[in-house]
């Protein structure tokens, strides 16, 4: 015990001394660092950060105090945010390859196994390697292609025809919708599919709600790793879903390898064996030390089908869940599908170039809820800067996405729920009215999936809205607008009723 007391005493001394020296050395000379919250040894400005409110509203609140770019410090890591478009546009676009670093936290070594998928990876030849080769890959079904169309297409379809069976029953469409991007992503990364109540499916649904609620949180075993030897009921669910996880991929790619003819390139596992392969027999111009191991295979698919299911999906629940609470957009985007489309076909990607109040709520949706509040932190690979302010090397770096679209000096009303504002004078689509609209973040750590999240997304709402109402049960309350923060702005659950819209009731259309 007298050993474990004296070993702790030592640790804390150690990191007084080395915020102590930290904090000096950001305080003296002539060098200019953002305005900061005041910070203590070991702990740094947690005292400051302990708020009932989500990280993005109380970051978006410190702007009032210290300004749109400020620090603190979250125990030893020194942390700066980003709340105006004009900074975000220069870490993102301006000086992407200095701050393309990720963090290495706890949680994200667990769900990553130290780094070696895409979204979490530090920037390396390894990363850009591997974004390449799922780049690649999804180009097979690029945008635009009949190939991405038709898998989106059946599953829309899929999906009305379970709504269909409903009718006046209510109904969580959160599993529909999950279970349908799902089928998308499958598609794409291993040639397959899950029909309703399918219990591989879940199960995923189960482990993927574990990692939802506990990585990338900022929890105190990320900023103090010293606490996971200690008991801790959020990283055994963690381990436990990632588990779960990973034994449904060593599946898959165990029937990718005996199926696999070296030849053939059918979905994005197929693209990085044969790469591996290649690699092995040094038959292709691929760098040795960009490692490409079966560990490499698995998380970078992991990586594209957990990221590519939850945003997705959850953008999806968001855009429901402001049609009930503005049923006079529902309405007039169900009169433009009426006048522009029809009722002698199904919607086609196509008609994205004409449907400007579809893709308007749609933008709006994204808007007002982005889906990643926060952008996943970035870190400065060297010294650099912000506007006038210097950013030392190792700093960590946090967009505040809700400020930037919430912001109003750049939005009229910003917590109005208004797709006009994403139209002009003649009604015509704007894609950005201003420079605020960061939805899928910008420059070299984009979204991977944006292409194929909008296609989506434009698919499975007008094909939804095309045939159904949508309305608040009788006696349910409208869904809650708030959300629940973690990796993505959960939606908390709320129920439906799909009603058939009548001059649909006798319409077939053969597909």
């Amino acid at each position: 015990m007298i050993v474990w007391l004296g070993c702790a005493l030592l640790l804390v001394s150690v990191l007084f001394l080395i915020s102590f020296w930290r904090m000096g050395f950001r305080s003296h000379g002539d060098v200019k660092y953002p305005k900061s919250l005041p910070s203590l040894p070991v702990i740094g400005s947690l005292l400051h950060l302990g708020n009932h409110l989500p990280p993005h509203l109380l970051f978006c609140n410190l702007q009032k105090k210290y300004g749109s770019l400020y620090s603190f410090k979250m125990g030893s890591h020194y942390v700066v945010v980003v709340n105006n478009h004009e900074d975000a546009r220069e870490v993102l676009l301006k000086k992407g390859k200095a701050f393309a670093g990720r963090p290495r936290t706890v949680t994200t070594d667990i769900l990553t196994r130290d780094g070696k998928d895409i979204a979490f990876a530090d920037y390396s030849p390894s990363w850009k390697f591997h974004r390449k080769m799922v780049h690649s890959a999804l180009c097979m079904f690029g945008e635009g292609t009949v190939a991405i169309e038709h898998i989106i297409s059946r599953e829309a379809s899929s999906l009305c025809q379970t709504l269909a069976s409903f009718q006046t029953i209510p109904l969580d469409m959160a599993p529909e919708l999950i279970r349908a991007v799902t089928n998308v992503v499958c598609s794409l990364c291993f040639k397959t599919r899950y029909k309703r109540g399918d219990a591989e499916f879940e199960t995923m649904l189960k482990y993927s709600k574990g990692i939802v609620d506990t990585v990338a949180k900022d929890s105190l075993v990320d900023i103090f790793p010293c606490l996971q030897i200690f008991p801790n009921k959020d990283l055994d669910i963690l381990r436990q879903s990632v588990a779960a996880r990973d034994q449904l991929l060593y599946k898959k790619l165990k029937e990718h390898k005996d199926a696999f003819s070296g030849e053939t390139v059918n979905d994005l596992m197929d693209a990085l064996l044969k790469a591996k392969l290649s690699m092995e027999n040094n038959n292709s111009n691929i760098p040795q030390d960009v490692g490409l191991t079966e560990d490499h295979i698995l998380m970078t698919v992991g990586d594209i089908f957990g990221a590519g299911v939850e945003t997705t999906s959850t953008v999806l629940k968001w855009a429901v869940a402001y049609l009930l609470h503005y049923p006079e957009v529902q309405k007039k985007i169900q009169e433009e599908l009426d006048a522009k489309v029809g009722f002698e076909r199904y919607p086609l990607l196509s008609d994205r170039k004409i449907l400007h109040y579809t893709e308007a709520a749609i933008s709006e949706v994204l808007r007002i809820r982005p889906v990643s509040p926060l952008l996943l932190p970035h870190v400065a690979l060297k010294d650099s800067s912000i506007g006038e302010y210097t950013i030392p090397k190792e700093a960590r770096v946090v967009i505040n996405l809700w400020s930037l679209h919430h912001d109003e000096k750049e939005w009229v009303n910003p917590n109005l729920f208004n797709p006009d504002r994403f139209l002009d004078k003649d009604g015509n689509r704007l894609y950005s009215p201003n420079q605020s609209f960061l939805p899928f973040g910008a420059g070299i750590r984009v979204c991977l999936g944006e292409a194929l999240a909008k296609m989506e997304i434009f698919l499975f709402l007008s094909w939804i809205l095309q045939r159904f109402t949508l309305e608040v049960p009788e006696g349910d309350p409208l869904p809650d607008l708030e959300g629940k923060f973690g990796v993505v702005l959960q939606v908390k659950p709320f129920r439906v009723i799909a009603k058939m819209r009548e001059v649909w009731k006798n319409i077939e259309i053969t597909t």
